[in-house]
């Protein structure tokens, strides 16, 4: 009815409402994060998203795997971390396209072992993305870095990108994950959009389903982002 009514083309603020010519709202988090994961991309290693939910980090991670040539890049995905160590290793086997041995050991020389054959057999690099890290068991992340050593850490075969809410820094602050702190080589905190963001991105939303007229007051709008604290 309120489509109807204001002659909507679509519902504008619906996910996944499948209209392929809604356009990218580039906030400035958006932005800086963007260039940060181009960057670890070209220099590999770890790197670290944090931010509350509804500040864009899920959709920037998104975007930036969409944009790998998968012919160059094998990415994988998760997002299940409230997992056991073998869980967590089984899974990444699973991306990886590989059957996973019984036992935990025989799955990390796996996994090591693909992660090489990828780059030097069929010259891809493996980009692996855990969204919601902060859930991660203190044994997974201990694992993390030492899945990632190779050839006494003289050689970067994958591209690890934690991310997680605010929690996460607090979390690698801690002495028993210092030794990965210290390998984290891209560290980017999402802030949230600002007052005048949030108002362009609403009246921009709203152009593209083809609502041309102001049918949102000032104060309104304000009222809404303020609401927001940040989230889109």
């Amino acid at each position: 009815m309120y489509k109807n009514y204001w002659s909507m083309a679509y519902n504008p603020f619906q996910k996944n409402n499948g209209e392929s010519s809604v356009k990218l709202f580039d906030s400035k988090d958006y932005i800086n994060a963007k260039a940060r994961l181009e960057h670890l991309n070209k220099l590999g290693g770890i790197g670290l998203l944090t931010g509350l939910s509804g500040t864009g980090k899920t959709y920037a991670l998104k975007k930036f795997a969409e944009g790998l040539n998968p012919s160059l890049y094998k990415v994988i995905y998760i997002l299940l971390s409230t997992v056991t160590v073998l869980e967590f290793y089984k899974s990444l086997a699973y991306g990886l396209d590989l059957d996973p041995p019984g036992r935990k050991v025989d799955i990390f020389n796996a996994i090591q072992q693909r992660l090489i054959s990828l780059v030097k057999d069929r010259n891809m690099r493996c980009v692996i993305i855990i969204d919601e890290a902060q859930y991660l068991q203190t044994a997974i992340l201990n694992d993390l870095k030492l899945l990632l050593n190779f050839e006494m850490d003289s050689k970067d075969y994958a591209t690890l990108i934690l991310a997680g809410q605010p929690l996460l820094n607090n979390i690698l602050t801690k002495k028993a994950h210092e030794a990965l702190k210290q390998r984290i080589v891209m560290n980017y905190n999402f802030t949230g959009i600002n007052k005048e963001e949030g108002k362009k991105y609403i009246l921009d939303k709203l152009k593209e389903s083809r609502v041309y007229e102001q049918i949102i007051t000032e104060g309104a709008l304000e009222a809404i982002v303020f609401s927001g604290n940040g989230a889109i």
